[in-house]
């Protein structure tokens, strides 16, 4: 039995990995994750701003002349009526201003466009819309400098963050753990559904070709089963672990140029977050943790898959009967969004305990700190709710596999599951 577990291991793992589609995709994932960092900065290097005319018809005598213009949004003072500036092709936008815009700016400010306005012509009229408003209204009070007084008061605030939870002190930054959690989770809802249907297709696709009927003639239905979900599981570890090293070069480099950048010149939230990444302890336990939920995690499901793979004869059916394992996954993600933004809640720890919720709410409540004794009691969960997981669908597999033409209810398969 351990022999031909193992080679059955071997066989899905090599055929898979072998693909020149799993080496293209290994490889251009990351490169695309590079990309997807730079093109927007990229897009605004390259991008050259067109010059749009704003006329400006201002009844009210002074807000006008306190609107300034930029590179791509030239205000023009409009003497003359509305239907006349509408008539001028070369005019992008109109602004008409009532007498009583200073008082009463969302009833006597009116702006058209010819054509929808893109976000940024938007923002940047109304913004000047609203310093020229609010410098008049502070003019009003007559107080000597009264807008130096107010830029000396106002405070930019921005302080470093230190965990004072562990044994040496720790720069964090919420912000970053954030964006982790958020990452950490769309990876794996994405790596559990894509192996998890990796295994159901390839057990419909043998079926089909009627190939298991004779690999069971030699080997259990159970360890045909499991031989196809861990091998297939090594696949999407390998292509985890490429992905770790090229990144983990990646961070090498641009690490030191990152903490390289004067302090006084930046941002205290970017110094955490760089100290944050710079903390080899912390990186190297959420890439430990992020493995063990992830195997953890597409045990489970795939598990759930592989018996939904041997219910049916074709991808249409299996695709109807997949919501019974699509569906915790997905409730999963929606309630990990609300563990990211309380990680510490009562509520967070039940999610993250719960083995259908669990791989994706804990990785949502990782980068920002969580005790070890939460952790082990959700691995030991969730790995025993998949022991007892796979020895409940490897019945359902067993009879699953011999059944053709008909595709069975929900009623059925629980049948198949009492079936001794």
């Amino acid at each position: 039995m351990k022999s031909a577990l193992n080679i059955i291991i071997a066989r899905e793992y090599l055929e898979r990995v072998k693909r020149k589609s799993f080496i293209i995709s290994t490889l251009l994932v990351p490169l695309l994750m590079v990309v997807l960092m730079f093109a927007p900065a990229a897009i605004m290097l390259l991008d050259t701003p067109e010059s749009r005319s704003v006329a400006v018809i201002d009844d009210s005598g002074k807000i006008a002349q306190r609107l300034k213009s930029s590179d791509e949004i030239t205000f023009v003072n409009y003497s003359q009526p509305l239907d006349s500036a509408r008539a001028d092709e070369n005019i992008e936008a109109i602004i008409t201003i009532g007498p009583k815009a200073i008082d009463k700016p969302n009833s006597s400010i009116t702006v058209y466009y010819r054509g929808a306005p893109s976000l940024s012509t938007d923002s940047y009229i109304s913004g000047q819309l609203k310093n020229a408003i609010e410098d008049l209204r502070l003019e009003a009070y007559n107080i000597a400098n009264i807008k130096q007084i107010l830029e000396e008061v106002n405070v930019d605030l921005s302080y470093p963050t230190i965990r004072i939870d562990k044994e040496e002190e720790t720069s964090t930054s919420s912000m970053l753990s954030y964006i982790i959690a958020l990452m950490m989770d769309m990876m794996l809802y994405m790596f559990i559904l894509i192996y998890g249907s990796m295994v159901m297709n390839s057990i419909i696709e043998e079926k089909n070709n009627r190939v298991l009927e004779i690999v069971v003639s030699s080997v259990k239905p159970s360890s045909l089963m499991l031989g196809k979900i861990i091998g297939i599981g090594l696949v999407a570890i390998t292509q985890i672990l490429i992905w770790a090293v090229i990144l983990g070069a990646c961070s090498a480099w641009l690490m030191p140029l990152a903490a390289s950048i004067p302090t006084a010149e930046t941002d205290a939230e970017v110094l955490s977050a760089i100290g944050q990444l710079s903390d080899f302890g912390y990186v190297a336990s959420l890439f430990i943790y992020m493995i063990l939920f992830f195997i953890g995690g597409y045990l489970f499901y795939s598990a759930i898959y592989a018996a939904i793979g041997s219910a049916v004869d074709n991808v249409q059916d299996a695709s109807q009967l997949s919501t019974i394992a699509t569906m915790p996954v997905i409730i999963g993600i929606i309630a990990s969004m609300s563990v990211i933004q309380n990680p510490g809640s009562t509520m967070a720890f039940w999610i993250s305990i719960f083995p259908f919720t669990s791989p994706m709410a804990m990785m949502s409540r990782l980068p920002f700190g969580v005790p070890f004794w939460e952790i082990a009691l959700s691995l030991v969960l969730l790995y025993a709710s998949f022991l007892f997981l796979i020895w409940l669908c490897a019945k359902i597999y067993r009879v699953g596999i011999f059944m053709y033409g008909k595709k069975p209810s929900f009623v059925e398969i629980l049948r198949w599951a009492r079936y001794k």
